[in-house]
């Protein structure tokens, strides 16, 4: 028996196990091959457990949340991948406690429902806690860093610990996490201190900001923002000015509305979004010295 054929029978104890799932059916840009193993679990405690079973089996292990924010191969995933779908939450005055799977957009938004200020920002942001926490995810001018106190990380062993978020270093779109400092260490559950509100006033902000996101912001199938901003020019001015707003390769292409989201028109491949994305780094490159930063992370099997 293979190590992940004794994976697949030990992990299945947790939550609903399939094999050979395609990816494109799991994340935004609507793109990516296979994985191996493809585990749904609905708990912390089942997240944990298997992170450690993968661990101990040595089987990579990647965890999905929404599926924004990635691009992955067309190749897929080799070894387990787990769809976080943990949302426990709890509720002590102005202190919540999150788990990781829940969606960020629908938690801020519930909270301006409760009057509870400080994620107004946050309600048409994609993507789930745990990749919140790992990207300090952000918008017009407010970040998770801002109300995050501490998170629960599942340890290499088995072992699950708080940290607090001053530990975790978070800058603009980053982390320890994303500096390659926090490997193996699954974001579980969160802790975020907010602030009395009046929510009237919450909503009507939170609707502001949807108005102005759908203003701006192209609709379809894509990551959301491609790249970060560099601190000399927004990211769309700089592939706007070097001609690639619309530009196409196959069904993937640079949006007209948005020059720094890329999307899926029809049935795109990985391949010819990446190649976009690469075409855009080298042409600003070129004409500017600037290099600019993926904001999507490329995932799975691309070599």
């Amino acid at each position: 028996m293979s190590a992940i054929e004794r994976l697949a029978a030990e992990v299945s104890r947790f939550g609903e196990l399939r094999t050979a799932e395609p990816l494109a059916r799991h994340t935004t840009f609507g793109v990516g091959g296979p994985a191996d193993l493809f585990l749904t679990v609905r708990s912390a405690d089942a997240l944990a457990a298997a992170s450690a079973a993968a661990a101990d089996a040595d089987v990579p292990v990647f965890i999905l949340g929404s599926g924004s924010n990635i691009l992955v191969a067309d190749a897929g995933i080799r070894g387990l991948v787990i769809d976080n779908r943990a949302r426990a939450e709890s509720l002590d005055g102005t202190t919540v406690r999150i788990e990781s799977g829940a969606s960020f957009a629908a938690f801020a938004r519930r909270m301006c429902r409760r009057g509870l200020d400080g994620l107004a920002w946050a309600v048409g942001i994609p993507g789930t806690l745990g990749g919140a926490v790992v990207y300090n995810a952000g918008a017009y001018g407010g970040c998770l860093a801002d109300v995050l106190r501490r998170v629960r990380l599942q340890l290499p062993g088995g072992r699950a610990e708080w940290v607090d978020a001053a530990d975790l270093h978070l800058v603009y779109r980053g982390s320890r996490f994303t500096r390659g400092e926090l490997r193996g260490r699954a974001v579980l559950e969160c802790e975020l201190e907010l602030a009395p509100g009046d929510p009237a006033e919450l909503l009507r902000r939170a609707a502001a900001y949807d108005a102005k996101r759908l203003a701006a912001q192209p609709r379809g199938r894509s990551a959301g923002s491609t790249f970060k901003n560099p601190p000399e020019a927004p990211a769309w001015k700089l592939i706007d000015a070097v001609g690639m707003r619309g530009m196409r390769r196959g069904d993937a292409a640079i949006s007209e509305k948005h020059a720094n989201f890329f999307v899926n028109e029809g049935n795109a491949t990985a391949a010819d979004l990446r190649w976009l994305i690469d075409e855009a780094r080298r042409r600003v490159f070129e004409a500017f010295g600037i290099t600019l930063e993926p904001e999507v992370e490329f995932v799975g099997a691309w070599t």
